[in-house]
Order: C-alpha cells, then structure tokens, then sequence
C-alpha cells in the first residue's frame, strides 16, 4: 500500500529563513505537531489536511520547477511517512530542507536533507520538550535556530550554545519574536557579545504579512 501523509498545503515562494534565505523555494506543510509553542504562527496547521500519497507530493512538488524544497509543519516527524517523503525528493534531485522542533529523533532523517532544528527557549513554553540528544546528529550542513523572545531566552540560548559548542557542529541562527523583541536590540547584543551566529527576520513575514501560504 502507497504510503500517506496529511499536508495542509504545498506552496511556492522566496525562503524567509534559515542561510537559504531569499532563494525560491517549494514548501510541504505537514499537517499535526504535538507542541503548542506560545509563539506559534502555523496553528492553522494543527488539524484538518488533505491525504497525499509520496508520489502525488513529489508530482505537485514537480510542477513547480524549483529546485528548493523545504519540508515543515506543524511538525514534519510526527508523521512517520515523512521520512519516505524527504528520501523520494533528495532521489528526485531537489535540495531538500527539514524544519524540525528537535522534540522528535532525528537520527533517522537522510543524511542528504539539511536539518533546521528549532531548539526551544525559555518563552516558547515547550523547553521541557527538546531533544538534546538530536545535537549528536547534527552535521556541517545543519542549522539550529533559536527564537528569542526576551533577555531570558537570549541568555539561555548562550549558555546552550556555548555548553554544546554548536557553533563548531553546525550553523546557527538567532531569529526574534516578530511583536515581542525589538530586532534591532538582538542584533546589538549579538554584536557587543561576539557571538559566531547568524542574526535573521522572518522575510515572508516582512514581504506578505505573514499571509497563509506564503
């Protein structure tokens, strides 16, 4: 029996994050996600959804002519099947991208697929569910990105940056709460404290507003 996953849309636009940023990009929004960060801006993809099977994905996905693909949710893992899905799309060619809250393993993601893990801070409200054991499966190739909300999540994200050297393992991200810290403020203190990391706004949310689907 042909494998299903429940999507709630696939869509084409610029990538708004991560070091792809600006470069065109197809996403696949699973739909489902066991976390409920209080920052959260996809809630619309808790529930509802529409079956697909793996080779209905890639042959949307196809007639897009993108090159980039980048799998989300919710939160991608929770669905067994992504797996197949990320495997089918590196062997189609396409340069894949997992955006993953790090609650889940992801020990078993293709090493072909480039992990964004989102490490959870203090404001998220889900900290308790990070999965610190992900850090052992990250490569060169990886991101971790930190959503800062305020000086407490700013500080904590140091000190895990700075406990498990990630900077050596991976690329990271530093990403403020659009409405909650003043970006211009993250961006000093980056600077004043020399950290090795990659200061980002969310550009979809600059360009459209955070409109569904963009």
């Amino acid at each position: 029996m042909a494998t299903t996953l429940r999507i709630t849309e696939i869509f084409h636009s610029l990538q708004g994050e991560a070091n792809t940023v600006g470069i065109p990009t197809v996403f696949i929004r699973l739909t489902g996600c066991p976390l409920r960060c209080v920052y959260c801006d996809t809630a619309y993809a808790f529930t509802g959804g529409e079956k697909m099977t793996v080779a209905d994905i890639v042959a949307q996905v196809r007639r897009h002519q993108c090159q980039y693909i980048t799998v989300t949710g919710g939160e991608p893992l929770a669905q067994p099947g992504c797996h197949e899905l990320m495997t089918a799309l590196v062997d189609e060619g396409f340069k894949v991208s997992l955006e993953t809250s790090g609650a889940l393993n992801v020990s078993l993601v293709d090493p072909r697929v480039v992990k964004v893990m989102d490490l959870k801070t203090p404001s998220s409200g889900e900290m308790d569910k990070n999965l610190y054991q992900n850090i052992a499966h990250l490569t060169s190739q990886d991101q971790v990105k930190f959503v800062i909300g305020d000086q407490a999540d700013y500080e904590w994200a140091k000190a895990i940056l700075n406990e498990y050297q990630l900077d050596q393992r991976c690329h990271i991200l530093f990403s403020p709460v659009m409405g909650l810290q003043n970006p211009t403020e993250l961006a000093e203190k980056i600077l004043q404290d020399h950290l090795n990391v990659r200061f980002q706004i969310q550009l979809h949310k600059l360009l459209w507003n955070d409109a569904q689907g963009k």
